[in-house]
C-alpha cells in the first residue's frame, strides 16, 4: 500500500467484521519514530488466528484466498527496522475485555518509510460506512493532539445520523482544522 492510512483502513474494517461496536485509532508520531495502535472489542481470535494473520495466504474470507492487511503492514514496519505485534482475546476467553490490539512502530527517517498519508479520509470512510459502529481517533504530535470521539458526536448530535452529508463534512472540517491548529 501507498499510505499506512490505507492500511488502518483495511485492518479497522476487519474490527468491524469481528463485531467491534468501538475501534480505537491511536497514532503517536515524534521525529524519529510513528506508531499506529488499532484496538477494539471485537469477537477476537484464538492465538492460532493471531498467528496464521502474518501469512499473506491466510484468510477467513470465503470470496478470496489471500488477506494482505497484516503482512503489508508488518512489510511496512519492518523494512523501517520496526515491528509489528498482535494480541487478541476471544470473547469465550474474556468475556468483558474481549477483542485485539495491533501495534506497528516505524522508523521515520529510513528510506523505505511509508508516508502517514490521508488519515483524514480514511476516518471519514469509516464513519460514512459503519454509522452504527463507533471510532476514537487521537494522534498525538509533538506539537499537539488531535482527537475525534464518535460517542461525544453521538450525544451531541442525538438522532442525527453520523453518515449523513452534514455530519462527513464536519468531520473532515474538524479534522482539518485541529491540523492546521497545532501546525501553525
Amino acid at each position: 500500500m501507498k499510505e499506512l492510512s490505507l492500511n488502518i483502513l483495511d485492518i479497522v474494517e476487519n474490527s468491524v467484521k469481528a463485531g467491534a461496536s468501538l475501534t480505537e485509532i491511536l497514532i503517536n508520531e515524534d521525529d524519529e519514530n510513528l506508531t499506529i495502535v488499532i484496538k477494539d472489542n471485537g469477537c477476537g481470535m484464538t492465538d492460532e488466528v493471531v498467528k496464521g494473520v502474518i501469512d499473506p495466504f491466510y484468510t477467513t474470507r470465503k470470496t478470496r484466498s489471500v488477506g494482505l492487511g497484516i503482512p503489508l503492514l508488518k512489510l511496512a514496519a519492518e523494512q523501517t527496522g520496526g515491528y509489528i505485534t498482535i494480541s487478541s482475546d476471544t470473547a469465550e476467553e474474556s468475556p468483558l475485555s474481549h477483542g485485539t490490539t495491533v501495534k506497528a512502530s516505524f522508523n521515520k527517517s529510513h528510506i523505505d518509510f511509508t508516508p502517514l498519508g490521508d488519515v483524514i479520509s480514511t476516518v471519514k470512510t469509516l464513519i460514512q460506512g459503519h454509522p452504527d459502529r463507533d471510532f476514537l481517533y487521537i494522534h498525538e504530535l509533538k506539537s499537539g493532539r488531535i482527537e475525534l470521539d464518535t460517542r461525544d458526536m453521538r450525544e451531541v448530535l442525538e438522532d442525527v445520523p453520523l453518515n449523513s452529508i452534514e455530519v462527513i463534512s464536519w468531520v473532515g472540517e474538524n479534522l482539518e482544522e485541529q491540523y492546521r491548529e497545532i501546525n501553525t
